[in-house]
């Protein structure tokens, strides 16, 4: 029964190992038999490993051969190691050659080695040898779920196009795990736990195969470009108590042409000039929602009516995404006024949502005005034909050549002049056009050919001209003024211009003169001081060809700074303006405040030694102030006024001109100084034009007061004598006044 035990276990063993090596027989099919041999991962050299039954497979083999030298096989199967082996694998295999060498019979043994756990037990005698086959004692370890389910990676991206459909598949995740397979602690279940931005929830995840797909057709770009979502794994198949994992997975909405560009305006208005061509006359823009800088977002403009004749095209800016609109025939407005265009908008890339739902085009209107332009005169035909007699007299006229000016096809104001006549036989009115013979024709001249004479005639409707007629020169910074000519006609019968003036006075010539600057321009210079004024200055302007017309410039000297300042004043020499003061009349003032102040210290010093009887101040002191101006030139004129003096200059004149208060200019270096009585107070002295004035006071406002200027001589002779009375009026009052204020204003 011991015995027999063992031969069991073997049989088992045997039946187990054969089921094992049951799947590749399919590839040893030509071996005797196969062997699997459980051994641990690190095998000892010149260790017994196992034993093969050889006679099973070929009882005559008198040689054994091993097919792996890391191990040798002994004539009765034992398995032994000749090197130290190390299983980097599960598995290791090698084969078993049986030879016979008489009979050249050959048998092969497919050995397998498998990396496990056991024990090998087996008898041997004393002498060492092995009676029974090894027993093996299979230990196997039973698995524990202590390994967590890892995401292969940390964080997955995925992109997926907007407005999909429900059900595509955004991507896939997965995750593995270190126990055991095809058990409960490997088997894992998928889902989602979070989404940025939380709502709507947009996505599902297969539990099994950690599919992500779409849950809505609602996906927009232009409002979301990207969700967050927080995955987990979990082992037990997603039992509570099974272990987990999470990451993140990002999915990045990718853009598509589910918006149309949009005109920012439905409709535009722009103008341009007849005869223009190849130039920019609109720009349109538009707006559009989807990714900038791709084909879903750059704008494709076209016409759509309005263009029959090809005067226009429409381009698209690539960087700004505008279009342009421009001029490529010029246009004429004598045939149209005006065209209506109406221009489309599109996207390179085809428009994704269905044609049905939405027109796939935006529309705008461009009212285009189309501008006069002086094209000069036209000549209908433009070769005119003439029929003159041989040896016609001097003088006989002709009507001649005529040309009309196509916007009011009229030949009113056309000037003519003769630019070829080979032998000068005719003469062309400048006015007319009609054509004179000036010298006897000859039909057998050599310069007639069949009986024709050419001469060419050219017809301008106006020759160059001055648009500026008013020319402001202000004396005390500037000597001259630049003037500037323009020529309707076309650049072939243009500038350079010649400026000259025009001599039918000889005070023009003797106090102007002109030099040119350039082709256009020319500058006119003052000469002999003349004063300040305005003047009449005529200056001719001749183009290229001679054509030529006089334009009478009204030129203002005037006493200014800038041109600015001459254009507020009614008078350029006088003006309207503020106070300017010399530096003698602010010496004077300065001279006469100084005088004020000794006067007001003695009254003051003299009061306290007096009686303290009150004394009676005269009405006509109580309210009178010093007032100072210093305004000087350039700049604002100043005046300030509190009821006493005021200060103002005049002209040259003797006369008194009368004014509102505080007026007053600078002439020729004459100032004055007006004295503004306070109260109902009469100047007397005030000699203006031979006339009495009355100043009065302002009062709480403004007010204007009749004034008077005079000179400085008149002024001190008035006031020195009062200035002496009044302290002396001031000691012979009663003593009923305790005290004297007198006050000064500057």
């Amino acid at each position: 029964m011991a015995a027999a035990r063992p031969s069991g276990s073997w049989s088992r063993a045997l039946c187990r190992l054969l089921l094992l090596t049951l799947a590749i027989l399919i590839f040893a099919s030509d071996a005797c038999k196969n062997v699997t041999l459980y051994v641990p991962s690190k095998l000892d050299a010149e260790k017994l490993i196992g034993r093969v039954n050889l006679k099973e497979c070929f009882t005559a083999a008198n040689l054994i051969h091993s097919s792996d030298p890391d191990f040798q096989i002994l004539e009765d199967g034992s398995v032994y190691t000749t090197n130290t082996v190390l299983l980097s694998s599960e598995k290791r295999s090698f084969t078993i050659l049986l030879s016979n060498t008489e009979n050249q019979e050959k048998k092969k043994i497919f050995v397998f080695l498998e990396h496990q756990t056991k024990i090998i037990a087996f008898a041997t005698t004393p002498d060492g040898y092995t009676p029974e086959l090894p027993l093996s004692l299979i230990i196997k370890i039973e698995d524990e779920n202590d390994n967590y389910p890892i995401f292969t990676e940390e964080t997955y991206t995925f992109t997926i196009f907007e407005n999909c459909r429900v059900g595509t598949t955004v991507g896939q995740v997965c995750a593995t795990d270190k126990d055991e397979p095809d058990t409960m602690h490997t088997r894992l279940k998928y889902s989602i736990i979070g989404q940025v931005p939380p709502s709507p929830t947009l996505f599902s995840m297969h539990p099994t195969t950690g599919v992500i797909t779409t849950t809505s057709s609602q996906l927009d770009r232009e409002l979301i470009d990207k969700y967050q979502l927080k995955i987990k794994v979990q082992d037990m198949d997603g039992q509570y108590f099974g272990l987990q994992t999470t990451s993140t997975c990002i999915i990045n909405i990718d853009d598509v042409n589910d918006n149309l560009p949009t005109f920012t305006r439905t409709s535009y208005v722009t103008s341009v000039e007849e005869n223009t061509v190849d130039m920019e006359i609109l720009r349109v823009t538009v707006e559009d929602k989807d990714l900038v800088n791709t084909a879903n977002w750059r704008a494709n403009y076209t016409i759509l009516k309005g263009n029959e004749n090809g005067n226009f095209k429409i381009v698209t800016d690539a960087k700004t995404n505008e279009g342009i609109l421009c001029v490529v025939k010029p246009l004429n407005y004598e045939e149209k006024q005006q065209v209506i265009l109406q221009i489309g908008v599109v996207n390179e890339a085809p428009f994704s949502r269905e044609a049905s739902s939405r027109s796939a085009m935006s529309t705008a209107t461009v009212t285009v005005n189309v501008q006069d332009q002086d094209e000069g005169p036209e000549c209908n035909p433009p070769i005119q034909t003439i029929r003159m007699n041989e040896n016609a007299a001097v003088g006989t006229t002709s009507n001649g050549y005529k040309a009309y000016d196509p916007d009011t096809r009229s030949s009113s104001g056309i000037r003519y002049k003769k630019l070829t006549d080979p032998t000068g036989w005719v003469t062309v009115d400048e006015n007319t056009g009609s054509i004179k013979v000036f010298r006897s024709l000859d039909r057998e001249a050599e310069t007639i050919r069949n009986g024709i004479y050419n001469i060419t005639v050219l017809a301008s409707d106006q020759g160059p001209f001055i648009p500026k007629k008013t020319v402001i020169i202000c004396k005390p910074t500037m000597s001259s003024a630049e003037i500037v000519a323009v020529d309707p006609d076309e650049p072939i019968n243009g500038p350079p211009f010649d400026f000259s003036l025009e001599s039918s006075t000889s005070d023009v010539q003797r106090m102007w003169r002109l030099n040119e600057i350039n082709d256009t321009a020319a500058r006119l210079s003052y000469q002999n001081d003349p004063a300040f004024g305005s003047y009449v200055v005529p200056i001719t302007v001749r183009d290229r060809l001679g054509m030529s017309s006089v334009t009478s410039l009204d030129v203002i000297l005037c006493d200014c700074i800038t041109e600015n300042d001459c254009t507020h004043r009614a008078d350029p020499r006088i003006g309207g303006g503020g106070v300017q003061l010399g530096k003698w009349a602010i010496l004077a003032i300065l001279l006469g405040i100084a005088l004020l102040f000794c006067i007001l210290f003695t009254l003051v010093c003299g009061a306290s030694g007096v009686s303290k009887q009150p004394k009676v101040i005269p009405d006509d002191l109580a309210q009178q102030n010093l007032i100072v101006s210093n305004t000087e030139a350039p700049g604002d004129d100043k005046v300030y006024s509190a009821n006493g003096f005021t200060t103002q200059t005049v002209g040259a004149s003797a006369q008194g001109v009368c004014g509102t208060m505080g007026s007053g200019v600078k002439n020729g270096g004459q100032e004055t100084i007006e004295m503004v009585k306070g109260g109902h107070q009469t100047l007397e002295s005030c000699r203006g034009a031979g006339h009495h004035h009355t100043l009065d006071s302002c009062r709480g406002g403004h007010t204007e007061v009749d004034n008077c200027r005079y000179t400085y001589s008149e002024w001190h002779s008035f006031t020195q004598p009062r200035l002496g009375e009044k302290p002396k009026m001031w000691y012979q009052q009663d003593q009923h006044v305790p005290s004297l204020c007198l006050s000064g204003k500057i």
